[in-house]
């Protein structure tokens, strides 16, 4: 199944086979005339003006007067290009070749009408591929930041099967519910993190800046301060003495996470293994991994594409190592001629529910569409888990900051209370 696709990457990898430049294209102004007489003005996107005007001339316009608009270069600099820009692509493609477009006709209508430039060149970089005798499928694998094997091994079964706009239709609808559950974990995970770090910096600011002053003051009293604001003042010399150190390990420890996150499976097994152990955030990310295998296998496998094949890309898409080696162990039980079922049930992280609706759709030969409506439960389950805990959080939030904040300014009145209280028992 996924022969020309590996191909296509052990090419690519050895160097021998690059995706072929493409001439820049710039936006262009043009005035003209139709077959009528009548004066028509517009504006296109071609990487010279000769193309501007052969492309007039086969839409049946005379063009008088055509000239290259001038960009800033905020308009004109390139943009990262996201999941999101990959399924419009892919939408885009399946509704023209649904349409009857040509392939080579519909991405150079799509490359050349996107908006982001370094999506354009990624797309008339395909188009040239495809017009020069490559099958689609190995062109995408030629460009493995964005379409991973996945997505070329879908593209390919289509090929095979003659229904290449249907797959590629599926495959955005796939994209798009997996950022969205993307999306919906960032936002559980994001509101917390944030809300710590501003606490974090404004604890920072009134121990390096607020409490020296209230310092200055107290020394003046000459009576010993309570023990709390003693605390709290021995914590801004900390703080003022070594912040430079406490920056320095909080780089660090972000940099050494990230270097061995990259190069350490170990290391991400052990960081995966903590977060689904963690309270609270623990139970959504094994919703929301338990979503992606089952929406990635429905999308694979009513593809056409081989059961063992399919769990081998599967186990790559559940966005979590342990999910993805116990999927592993499911492949291997299921190449041996163990049904999904069973194999699932060797592994103690799919619910009991899972399990028994993978079996009947094992049983009524449609498992496709009873792995979709797990994955439809799940996100939908994803979906309230992350609305219930932003509900959460923000009354705890609260308590928190103002505990922490309110301690500290508890801490730094402390003294002036009592030397009231011991002025109004004079």
């Amino acid at each position: 199944m996924a022969t020309a696709v590996q191909k296509a990457r052990q090419t690519r990898a050895r160097g021998k086979a690059k995706a072929p430049k493409t001439d820049k294209a710039y936006v262009y102004s043009w005035e003209g005339a139709d077959r009528k007489g009548r004066k028509v003005k517009g504006e296109s996107r071609a990487s010279s003006i000769a193309l501007v005007k052969a492309d007039l001339r086969r839409q049946g316009l005379t063009p008088t007067k055509v000239r290259r608009k001038s960009t800033s270069f905020l308009s004109n600099r390139k943009k990262a290009i996201k999941a999101k820009d990959i399924a419009v692509f892919s939408r885009q493609l399946a509704t023209m070749m649904s349409s009857g477009v040509p392939m080579v006709q519909a991405m150079d209508i799509v490359g050349r009408g996107n908006d982001n430039p370094s999506m354009q060149d990624l797309v008339l970089a395909l188009k040239a591929d495809v017009e020069g005798g490559t099958a689609l499928a190995p062109a995408l694998a030629k460009h493995p930041l964005y379409f991973d094997d996945l997505f070329c091994n879908l593209v390919e079964a289509g090929e095979h099967a003659g229904i290449l706009e249907d797959l590629l239709d599926k495959i955005a609808t796939y994209k798009e519910k997996t950022e969205s559950l993307k999306g919906k974990i960032k936002k559980a995970l994001f509101y917390p993190a944030a809300v710590i770090i501003v606490a974090v910096i404004v604890v920072a600011i009134i121990m390096i800046f607020v409490i020296p002053q209230f310092e200055s003051l107290f020394a003046g009293f000459g009576a010993d301060l309570p023990a709390f604001t003693r605390l709290v003042v021995d914590m801004s010399k900390f703080v003022q003495a070594w912040w430079w150190l406490m920056l320095a390990g909080f780089i660090a420890t972000i940099y050494i996470s990230a270097f061995f996150w990259k190069r350490s499976r170990k290391f991400r097994q052990f960081i995966d293994r903590l977060l689904l152990k963690t309270p609270i955030i623990g139970p959504i990310l094994h919703k929301a991994a338990i979503a992606r295998f089952a929406r990635t296998l429905s999308t694979m496998f009513a593809a056409g594409v081989p059961l063992v094949e399919a769990l081998e890309s599967v186990a790559g898409a559940t966005g979590n190592t342990i999910y993805s080696d116990a999927v592993l162990k499911m492949r291997e039980d299921v190449a041996t001629g163990q049904s999904l079922q069973l194999s699932m049930k060797q592994q103690p992280l799919f619910p009991h529910m899972v399990n028994q609706m993978v079996a009947i759709g094992e049983e009524s030969g449609a498992l496709d569409s009873m792995l979709g409506k797990i994955a439809d439960f799940y996100e939908e389950e994803v979906d309230n888990a992350v609305d219930a805990l932003s509900s959460l959080l923000e009354p705890l939030i609260m308590v928190i900051l103002g505990t922490l904040v309110g301690g500290l300014v508890i801490a730094m009145y402390l003294p002036i209370f009592q030397m009231g209280s011991a002025i109004m028992g004079q």
